[in-house]
């Protein structure tokens, strides 16, 4: 064979074998996709198993993965149980560097929920504290260990409990450190409740839950056991169980997880930048919420199939327990949010008239007010049904146009719902900005002040805290911190007497040394250490007044009005629009009376005064 005759032949053979191993490999890639009938790309599996977990989700949903897949892996750290000083400072050191990266501790606190009790007929005492921080390192400290083997409580716990620039944030925090105070004498300070920060974010409904198990269902998709068995438990046994610990550091560790979701923020370790607090700027977000109890209801919550039980008062001043909810008001008949709302005993409206001697149609008014023209001598009746008065005088003004606001009959509805059995007035620009208004603006301003149920209202209470927040934090208004309150909260003062009531009520079962350092307290405030502590003196302690006088204080409201007010008439009028277009958009009302108007008034207010109006706030 010639040699181009060999050199073809090889070339065939080897063309050949490579399109029939292609061919073979193409046929049992194929069979292999039938058999499985898997995805036909040949990607790795994690890439698969990655899609198949957002497969449901939009790109945009990507952080929001991540941060629940991050809130479960913070409750696979072990908690660590502390008993004595020695163990504390073992672990102290790591705490210390967590919070000097994220100055935010989860805090939550158990004790003996079932009915036994002292012979004084008191609560049990708090028995756990459960710390935790942003890495899920989470300390679960045995408070009556402590006490019954009378050992003085570690310096750290009892000075990063008070510390100011360290965030304490769980559900029903405030009303712990009542207790704590009460029962150990400890004092907790910054703290922030998760429920007004879900509110304030736009994170939880109404018709939510705002326990801690509903808002780690709702916005981290966790599940906390909530058994009936290990919340009232026995917290006091010498040996805790594996389930207490678990229940116990997973309520600590999801609600740090909560407050970093709630904020948008992820729980990645970082380094501040030059210049930069990360305590200032987690406490911005926070601001007017530090230290302020929840003023909702608490109700207990059971398991599924559990008959409700009623709470009974405590003794204690604060409620049974952190893990609770609030119903939703639109669906509970008892006072949902906050007090105060008892429905109006009468209607609100009359739609009597008011007519000009030549019979112009004036305005609407109620019958006590038309009669009061009658008994006068002033006015003549016209009608019985409807009532109409017309006057005998030029009243000092006309409508523009018969169709005014003040000439339509209303009716004695909910404007949101529709509700005719019960309601009470809604100022839609809240009193606390109102009031400070020029008197060209406050005359005639019933157009504002609209009729909703008392769950309407309430829900509508809560929207308006959302954007009175954003009003602080544009015009530098603060509701709650320093400078934005009339009283401030002194340290020491409270203090003193957090230590004169531990001294009173749990004396007996304290350890010497803890009680002599509480003595030192009183002494060293009211006598500079120069005399004993006597009874008297202890109950002085016990009733101190502690808010004093803020020199500084300039009301919130007052503040925004005079931001606004810079700008003039039309500055005052942008407010005004601001907060009717807000009702509008948050409550979405479906029977508001016929021509109310966002810009209502403002075209007579320009064409009466002028935009160069000299505004003179009250």
């Amino acid at each position: 064979m010639s040699k181009p005759s060999t050199f073809t032949a090889a070339l065939a053979t080897m063309l050949g074998a490579t399109l029939g191993g292609l061919f073979l490999w193409r046929s049992i890639r194929t069979q292999k996709r039938k058999a499985l009938k898997g995805p036909a790309s040949a990607e790795p599996i994690q890439a698969q198993l990655e899609a198949d977990v957002t497969l449901s989700q939009p790109a945009r949903k990507e952080p929001q993965t991540q941060k629940l897949l991050r809130a479960h892996s913070l409750l696979e750290v072990p908690p660590v149980i502390v008993s004595s000083p020695e163990e504390w400072e073992t672990l102290w050191p790591d705490f210390q560097k967590d919070l000097s990266i994220y100055p935010v501790l989860g805090l939550d606190c158990e004790w003996v929920k079932s009915m036994r009790v002292s012979v004084k007929a008191k609560a049990s005492a708090v028995s756990l504290l459960q710390l935790a921080t942003f890495s899920g390192r989470c300390v679960l400290v045995r408070l009556l260990t402590f006490r019954n083997a009378q050992l003085p409580l570690p310096e750290g716990l009892v000075g990063v409990l008070s510390d100011p620039r360290v965030l304490k944030v769980g559900v029903g925090c405030y009303e712990d450190g009542k207790r704590l105070a009460h029962d150990h004498g400890l004092t907790l300070s910054c703290t922030v409740d998760l429920c007004y920060l879900a509110f304030r974010q736009r994170q939880a409904v109404l018709n939510n839950g705002l326990s801690l198990k509903s808002l780690a269902a709702d916005l981290l998709n966790v599940t906390l056991d909530k058994s009936l068995e290990l919340r009232c438990g026995d917290w006091e046994a010498d040996v805790l169980s594996r389930e207490q610990m678990a229940y116990a550091a997973h309520d600590a560790q999801i609600s740090v997880a909560l407050f970093f979701h709630l904020l948008g923020m992820n729980t990645e370790p970082r380094l501040p930048a030059e210049g930069e607090s990360v305590f200032v700027q987690l406490a911005s977000c926070c601001q007017g919420l530090v230290d302020v109890p929840f003023r909702g209801r608490y109700n207990g919550e059971g398991e599924e199939g559990e008959r409700p039980r009623r709470s009974r008062k405590s003794t204690v001043e604060s409620p049974e327990s952190g893990d609770q909810q609030v119903p939703d008001p639109r669906r509970n008949n008892r006072k949902p949010l906050g007090v105060g709302y008892s429905a109006r005993k009468s209607p609100l409206y009359d739609n009597c008239f008011l007519h000009a001697p030549d019979g112009q149609p004036l305005c609407t008014c109620d019958k006590k007010k038309a009669k009061w023209y009658l008994e006068k001598g002033i006015g003549e009746l016209v009608s019985e049904d409807p009532f109409v008065v017309r006057l005998l005088f030029e009243p000092s003004g006309r409508p523009d146009s018969q169709k005014d606001y003040y000439l339509t009959a209303k009716e004695n509805m909910c404007v949101v719902c529709g509700k005719a059995d019960s309601y009470i007035r809604k100022n839609i620009v809240p009193h606390e900005y109102r009031r400070h208004f020029p008197a060209e603006m406050k005359d005639h301003n019933s157009h504002d002040i609209l009729l909703l149920c008392t769950s309407c209202h309430a829900a509508s209470n809560v929207h308006d805290g959302v954007l009175k927040q954003r009003l602080a934090e544009e015009h530098s208004a603060p509701q709650g911190c320093e400078e934005g309150i009339r009283l401030l909260e002194d340290a020491d003062r409270r203090r003193v007497r957090s230590a004169a009531r531990a001294l009173l009520s749990a004396s007996a079962g304290m350890p010497q040394s803890r009680k002599e350092e509480l003595l030192s307290v009183i002494q060293s405030f009211f006598c500079n250490g120069q005399q004993e502590v006597t009874q008297d003196m202890l109950q002085n302690a016990a009733a101190l007044e502690t808010r004093i006088l803020n020199e500084s204080y300039v009301p919130h409201g007052l503040k925004v009005v005079q931001a606004h007010a810079v700008r003039g008439l039309r500055g005052l009028m942008e407010l005004e629009r601001c907060w009717r277009q807000h009702f509008l958009t948050s409550m979405q009302p479906r029977h508001l009376p016929p021509l109310w108007s966002v810009n209502h008034n403002h075209d007579k207010y320009l064409r009466k005064y002028g935009e160069d109006l000299q505004i003179q706030l009250n």
